[in-house]
């Protein structure tokens, strides 16, 4: 058995986890991914960019108004308040790395995004923001002397040391081999929950790892039902959907029905650019109905802007669609969870020698629907928020060797079937609309399920049961609140709202 000892275990090679690495030093960091994180990282599809409140006239009190709108009574505003102030400091870092953030003759190059009342999102290489600051953190990273880099590992739970203190994990390589991965903290920065949808944009290692290995740890959790879909993702049949940058509509683009009439002007006064939650409901139920939804970016793509969307552009003709002449099949997909591993300011969760950070980790930033692009802003400014947290906390004399008497590997069995019929289940019942009878038949659905699985599908079995508690809090949840939509419980009930 394969043993690498480290002082600070990172899972997750997106920007939350990169950030959070760099700014560790001079303690010594371990970062592993599943895969490599150029191709894995929901960090590399972002199309989107950075929100912050850079422009003439702009202010972080302006970007809080916003943010606490699409939360829908729901967000932390200390959370928002912290992270927004973080802002500049997170772009200026980004720059020193080498991301060039676009410009004009003006200066900062700013796009507007649905919920935004203002253009204060950064593109870098037009529509390929999240790639260009993914690059330039893994750079970083390969060159600063007390990172280490490793993908190929897939961590299947985590250890569990003396006073209950978690001290790093266990993973499988490449060979299905075990290794045993020792630290004295283990930050986790492992993404969303989208691959546990049928349709979704996030990439191959978004599939709830670190919430669910959290959950089963018993840190405290919050906001499970609160997914937020993408409503133009391309319907093209891949897995993942390519998602088409809601910049595309703050540019001009429309949504129109198969008689190619636009449809959301009657449905809300920002027509196109509501908040995500009331665009995706709309094109999800079109699309339930058998009815087809197209995203007209033809005026977009025959003017000067066409030059800010280089990847939308390249995903479309991929796809044999040629946006310059036609409109584009969309849908809706799941595309970011608010919910997660509940931690205080610091990044720091209720279980000892436990971090986390992005989209994992629960700030209450979002509350019931994060606004457009502040998803990468949080990113950064939390996960450097936790590296420094552990650079002060810096102890050279403190030996690496966490040992555990009569450890013994996890089971490394897995099934690929079961996780494809979660998939479906929780499709059918955890979408943008949702019915009480539907959670309950899908609640019924998972617990068969569990019953099925081989005791050492490990990995399975900790998805499910993430499944599961999602499936329960959205039952709970007797209200319609932002990405959270219950059919039958329309209305929202001030009661819950925060205060």
């Amino acid at each position: 058995m394969r043993t690498l000892q480290t002082d600070v275990l990172v899972i997750g090679a997106g920007a939350a986890g990169l950030c959070a690495a760099l700014a560790a030093a001079p303690r010594r960091v371990l970062v592993v991914s599943a895969a490599d994180p150029r191709l894995a990282s929901s960090t590399a599809l972002a199309q989107g960019g950075i929100a912050a409140p850079l422009a003439a006239g702009d202010s972080v009190e302006a970007q809080m108004a916003d943010t606490l709108a699409a939360g829908c009574h729901s967000s932390d505003r200390r959370a928002a308040l912290r992270v927004i102030r973080g802002a500049a400091e997170a772009v200026s870092f980004l720059c020193d790395l080498g991301v060039h953030f676009d410009r004009d003759a003006l200066g900062w190059r700013l796009h507007r995004e649905g919920g935004h009342s203002r253009a204060r999102v950064l593109h870098a290489r037009g529509d390929r923001t999240g790639a260009a600051i993914l690059s330039a953190l893994l750079a970083a990273a390969a060159s600063s002397e007390h990172i280490d880099l490793l993908s190929g590992l897939q961590v299947l739970a985590l250890r569990e040391g003396p006073a209950e203190r978690l001290c790093g994990a266990w993973a499988v390589d490449g060979a299905g081999e075990a290794v045993r991965l020792e630290a004295h903290e283990t930050v986790l920065a492992t993404g969303g929950v989208g691959r546990l949808f049928p349709s979704t944009t996030n990439g191959r290692a978004a599939e709830g790892d670190g919430l669910a290995m959290a959950l089963g740890h018993g840190a405290r959790v919050a906001g499970l039902e609160f997914v937020q879909f993408h409503p133009t993702a391309l319907a093209a049949g891949a897995d993942p959907l390519p998602l088409l940058t809601e910049a595309l509509r703050g540019a001009g683009a429309v949504l129109r029905d198969g008689h190619g009439e636009r449809f959301m002007v009657a449905m809300h006064p920002l027509a196109e650019l509501a908040p995500r939650d009331v665009v995706a409901r709309e094109v999800w139920s079109r699309r339930a109905r058998g009815e087809s939804v197209w995203l007209d970016a033809t005026g977009v793509f025959a003017s000067e802007h066409a030059e800010e969307f280089p990847a939308a552009l390249a995903l479309c003709r991929a796809h044999g669609i040629d946006p310059l002449r036609e409109a584009i099949p969309v849908s809706a997909a799941a595309h970011y969870h608010m919910g997660g591993v509940v931690v205080d300011t610091l990044g720091r969760s209720t279980r000892s020698g436990l971090w986390a950070c992005g989209e994992v980790a629960f700030t209450g930033m979002h509350g019931a629907n994060r606004l457009a692009s502040n998803s990468l802003l949080e990113a950064v400014v939390c996960g450097r928020t936790v590296g420094h947290a552990l650079a002060r906390e810096h102890n050279p004399q403190r030996h690496i060797r966490v040992q555990i008497e009569q450890e013994v590997p996890p089971p490394l069995h897995t099934d690929a079937q079961i996780s494809g019929q979660v998939r479906s289940i929780v499709g059918r019942c955890l979408g943008p609309v949702r019915r009480g009878s539907e959670l309950e038949q899908g609640g019924r659905d998972l617990a068969a399920l569990r019953a099925q699985l081989a005791p050492g599908a490990l990995l399975e079995r900790r998805r499910l049961e993430l499944a599961q508690a999602m499936v329960r809090a959205a039952l709970e949840r007797r209200e319609s609140r932002g990405a959270h939509w219950r059919e039958d419980y329309p209305q929202r009930d001030p009661a819950h709202d925060a205060a």
